[in-house]
């Protein structure tokens, strides 16, 4: 049988310690539910975004999640989902995600942390939250597009899926 309990080194702290020390070098504002639980909600370039922090001390793991403030439209919702395995396919790090719940886009990433010190953790949620972010930032376009547009077709979906060079 496999001991599924991990332990964080005595000397280090909570996980989410560190990512409030993310967050105060942004000048995020953000709210700290429980010792195991932060929610902040900024402005992106493209949208607002509401980032959720989990740690799950159990497993030595700490659960990120960046919800889009868009809202897809029902009938557009077969069209999202192929979206989301099309982009999904093609990243290397989370993975997007549509919950029944209330068809707000998601981006999601786990990361196990057993065995990082204090400053590689800091370092770790550093790049987390900017990946993330730029990820969310490069597929907003699309999700916006299928928050506000009547029916998305193929063709259209195509379109949207494509990487641009530079910015409007």
């Amino acid at each position: 049988m496999i001991d599924t309990q991990f332990e964080l080194p005595e000397d280090d702290i909570n996980p989410i310690d560190h990512v409030e020390d993310v967050l105060n070098a942004h000048n995020w504002s953000f709210n700290r539910m429980t010792d195991d639980e932060l929610i902040v909600e900024i402005a992106g370039k493209a949208g607002n975004y509401r980032l959720f922090f989990i740690w799950q001390e159990d497993m030595c793991a700490l659960q990120f999640c960046i919800q889009f403030d868009l809202e897809i439209m029902n009938n557009n919702i077969c069209t999202a989902h192929k979206a989301l395995l099309s982009i999904n396919e093609n990243l290397w790090m989370g993975h997007f995600d549509l919950p029944q719940s209330n068809n707000k886009p998601s981006y999601r990433y786990n990361c196990l942390l057993r065995g990082t010190g204090r400053n590689d953790a800091s370092d770790l949620i550093e790049d987390m939250v900017d990946i993330s972010l730029a990820q969310c930032e490069r597929h907003h376009p699309l999700f916006t597009l299928l928050a506000s547009a009547n029916d998305v077709n193929d063709q259209t979906l195509s379109l949207a899926l494509m990487d641009t060079a530079g910015e409007s």
